[in-house]
């Protein structure tokens, strides 16, 4: 997390993700199966921002428990880019950020946040509705 705009995705991290067969240009046999593996749809896939503040105590656990949580329940659908606040302050005004850290939900929407070290696991899932309120 040194760099000022970091970005993880399920790629990076190890995860399987889908991908699009090539089509050549030779013809198919009319019995040969055609086998098409899509990219997750704009509905499926995760676009997450971690706003912190250099590599503190409360950023770092953040950034793990999120990283956690999106290999547990989001199975390579996701992409997380941590954005440093120490180093691009003027970051923070395109999503109104005013405490640190802070996670802005942007794929799926409607946008969502939630502030703090993400901790508490339940609290993260149900506000990010990965999972429902119990």
């Amino acid at each position: 997390m040194s760099k000022s705009a970091a970005t993880t995705d399920a790629k990076s991290s190890g995860a399987k993700t889908g991908s699009r067969s090539s089509n050549s240009s030779k013809a198919k046999s009319p019995g040969t199966p055609i086998i098409k593996t899509e990219l997750p749809s704009k509905e499926d896939f995760w676009e997450l921002r971690l706003y912190v503040a250099g590599q503190s105590t409360k950023s770092l656990t953040a950034f793990a428990n999120l990283k956690r949580m999106c290999e547990e329940h989001l199975e390579g659908k996701y992409r997380i880019e941590v954005v440093d606040l120490l180093e691009n302050p003027q970051l923070a005004k395109g999503d109104q950020i005013l405490a640190i850290p802070t996670l802005v939900r942007k794929l799926p929407e409607p946008l969502k946040k939630i502030i703090g070290d993400l901790s508490n696991t339940e609290r993260t899932l149900v506000g990010l509705d990965i999972r429902p309120r119990s």
